[in-house]
């Protein structure tokens, strides 16, 4: 095992007051998996402000000599970060996007440790984020001490977004900059969990809210009211109608399992009493496509259903009543292609020439949708993703930095 960017272990180290030297013996994974105390501290939650956490990796860049530039959302709380560390001997090589996601899921009670304080425990280290996604992205600033000491022959990308655990919100933003600013060449390597397999292709996923507006009143005289709920209830039962025409729409040798399209409703809220007229719903609702045609249909479905037939009958009693469905993400899915740089590249290390798919979403299709070759490949399983008690072993936590010597190893002058 090589010796691996020390110095950014001890900035790692420093704030869970476990930089001494001592701390440092041991095996080479053990003394990675404590580089991750810090990481597991930030509660960079879906939805809340990550700039702590973004500062933090900056400065991690910026001390070892690489560019980078910070995308903000609206009101400046969340942020991407996109860091560079340069080639001085270009020779063609095409640059290495090394993604991830800052955010985590919200905890829920009946956690054995602090979700928040990273612990080891024989050979597992637990703490929120520690396999979805802080695992690779720890690695990674772990291991760019590495990258910035070495003769590089292409540049080596650092790419951090916020909240891809909410429909993807940042990654969007980032994207744009980087079409802005010509960097749609390359191989990008998105660290989701997948035990370092090779991920070629998943679904999409786009997440709406639908609400309805109506007239409240007395239970005793329904005619006289616009019952929001009732309306709402009618429009999940078109949703559930059109998963058959999804199910008919499934492409012949199809990857995915199941092989088409899904839907899924995720909540329905309204009402007020049980003798009011409820006057507002609204629905929480998804669907994962297996191609955008099979998204743009059922959209221009469900909106021709609830345009034409539930919002006149609604009007004609009170004509403020209102439908509006929100689009809350649109992730779009990643799609495997015959010559895939970024697979091939991923294999030539790790030897494996597998290419397999996988039921939740990425950031990997809004990388590869501006021409950047594309893989998902990441320690840890996503098994433990989302739960309580989530870790990940330090046996994945070694083979991504064996994997990530191998990228150097393949981005330095002979």
């Amino acid at each position: 095992m090589p010796k691996i960017g020390m110095s950014a272990l001890r900035i790692f180290l420093s704030k869970s007051g476990a930089s001494s030297e001592k701390t440092l013996e041991g095996p080479p994974e053990r003394m990675i998996a404590l580089g991750f105390f810090s990481f597991i501290d930030f509660k960079s939650i879906s939805g809340e402000d990550n700039n702590s956490i973004i500062n933090y990796c900056e400065k991690i860049f910026n001390d070892l000599g690489a560019e980078s530039f910070k995308i903000y959302d609206s009101d400046k709380k969340r942020v991407n970060l996109f860091a560079t560390l340069k080639s001085k001997n270009k020779n063609g090589k095409k640059p290495i996007i090394l993604s991830g996601h800052t955010d985590v899921v919200p905890v829920s009670k009946g956690w054995s440790t602090d979700p928040f304080k990273a612990e080891i425990k024989g050979d597992k280290l637990y703490g929120r984020g520690s396999c979805d996604m802080k695992g690779f992205l720890a690695c990674s600033l772990a291991f760019a001490e590495v990258f910035s000491n070495s003769n590089l022959s292409r540049d080596i990308h650092f790419s951090l977004t916020f909240d891809e655990e909410t429909a993807c919100i940042g990654a969007p933003l980032l994207i744009k900059e980087l079409k802005k600013r010509n960097i749609t060449n390359g191989i990008c390597i998105v660290g989701e969990p997948t035990k370092m397999k090779i991920i070629d292709s998943h679904k999409g996923c786009y997440e709406y809210t639908t609400y309805f507006e109506g007239l409240a009143g007395h239970s005793s005289k329904p005619n006289e009211g616009v019952n929001a709920a009732e309306f709402a209830t009618r429009y999940v039962n078109k949703l559930i109608s059109l998963r058959k025409d999804l199910e008919n729409r499934q492409l012949k040798d199809s990857i995915f399992d199941p092989p088409y399209s899904t839907l899924s409703i995720g909540g329905i809220f309204g009402g007020i009493a049980h003798n009011v007229i409820a006057d507002k719903c609204h629905i929480n609702w998804e669907t994962r496509p297996v191609n955008k045609q099979d998204g743009l249909f059922l959209n221009e479905e469900i909106d021709k259903y609830a345009n034409e037939q539930l919002l006149p009958e609604m009007k004609k009693i009170y004509t403020h009543s209102s439908i509006k469905k929100e689009i809350i993400g649109e992730i779009i899915g990643f799609n495997r292609v015959n010559d895939s740089k970024a697979c091939e590249f991923v294999s030539s290390i790790t030897g494996d020439n597998e290419r397999e798919v996988v039921s939740f979403g990425t950031e990997a299709g809004l990388f590869q949708e501006i021409g950047i070759s594309t893989v998902v490949c990441g320690p840890g399983s996503i098994e433990q993703a989302h739960k309580i008690d989530e870790f990940i072993e330090l046996s994945e936590i070694k083979k991504c930095l064996v994997f990530l010597e191998g990228v150097k190893n393949k981005s330095i002058i002979n």
